[in-house]
């Protein structure tokens, strides 16, 4: 129960109270940092450092650290795939464009660059809590499940990438951008 109602007005709980202002702190901070790209990735990478600094030190948790790579391996393929499948768009019978009059549709990730970023920040936190709990230290071998873990990326990418080959769609944008260009030659044309 969050709030208790008398006479008509609504007493709410200093732990609801508390939970909604810090909610509210998070998500301000959170967009904020949204247009810092940079920063944010090396946060994470920071982050990473710290974890993997921990692992190491321990010299145990590796069980955390493979369910980890798996987790990143599957986010890196929803960030590299596009949001509507060529595939299943190839069997409804819509292609994609084969001639100029065509329409043209950009790449939409499944998975937008700053969800991504969240959910593997998010992921090495969590991973870093569960290095204090020994429950969660599980003797293994830790070179089988890194070699497995090395085996499953490369057929992963492997599939990805032929699949981008054959959809001829490329995730990265490396093109320039050329906003300010065509503002230029705007402001000339206006003068010529």
């Amino acid at each position: 129960m969050e709030g208790v109602e008398s006479d008509g007005a609504t007493t709410v709980s200093p732990l609801a109270k508390w939970r909604n202002d810090f909610s509210m702190a998070f998500q301000y901070y959170l967009d904020r940092s949204a247009p810092n790209i940079v920063n944010r990735w090396l946060g994470t990478l920071a982050v990473a450092a710290i974890y993997v600094l921990r692992v190491y030190y321990i010299r145990g948790f590796y069980v955390i650290s493979y369910g980890l790579g798996i987790y990143i391996l599957n986010l890196l393929i929803g960030f590299l795939s596009p949001n509507v499948d060529p595939e299943l768009e190839a069997l409804d019978g819509a292609s994609s464009p084969k001639r100029e009059s065509d329409e043209f549709k950009p790449f939409i990730r499944r998975l937008p660059e700053f969800l991504f970023w969240y959910a593997i920040t998010k992921a090495f936190c969590v991973a870093f809590l569960m290095t204090f709990f020994s429950i969660f230290d599980v003797p293994v071998f830790w070179p089988i499940l890194f070699s497995y873990w090395v085996f499953l990326f490369f057929l992963t990418m492997k599939r990805q990438i032929t699949h981008m080959i054959k959809y001829k769609y490329v995730p990265l944008n490396l093109r320039k951008k050329v906003t300010a260009l065509i503002s230029l030659n705007k402001f000339w044309e206006m003068f010529v």
